[in-house]
């Protein structure tokens, strides 16, 4: 199993920014971050590859950055320039290696708010 741990969240006025950190109890695979509003599907927002290849939505691109420190088994998400529709519960994802397989886990999210 692979508990992951959100912080960061907040609320935060339009054009301000926000560093969301997501904490992985042991050695992951791929690590990103999806968010979700009410009555919509959970969205990709980015996506970081062992390697360091990253994966970002347009709807972000420019203004959210993606990075990792794999000693700290952790993945931040560097966010800038918000605006209101960023609003969203944020979920930090990983895939991680048990028995040989590749599982997806999930945090248990975190707000974020931005007013305008």
């Amino acid at each position: 199993q692979v508990q992951l741990v959100e912080s960061g969240g907040g609320l935060v006025q339009a054009g301000g920014s926000l560093k969301l950190a997501c904490a992985a109890s042991r050695s992951t695979f791929s690590m990103g971050w999806y968010r979700q509003t009410p009555g919509k599907q959970r969205e990709l927002v980015a996506m970081i590859s062992p390697g360091g290849s990253t994966n970002v939505a347009d709807s972000v691109k420019g203004r959210f950055t993606i990075s990792r420190e794999d000693a700290k088994n952790t993945v931040y998400l560097q966010m800038n320039n918000l605006e209101p529709e960023d609003t969203a519960v944020y979920y930090c994802y990983a895939k991680a290696f048990r028995s040989g397989l590749l599982y997806d886990y999930w945090g248990q999210g975190t707000q974020v708010t931005v007013s305008s």
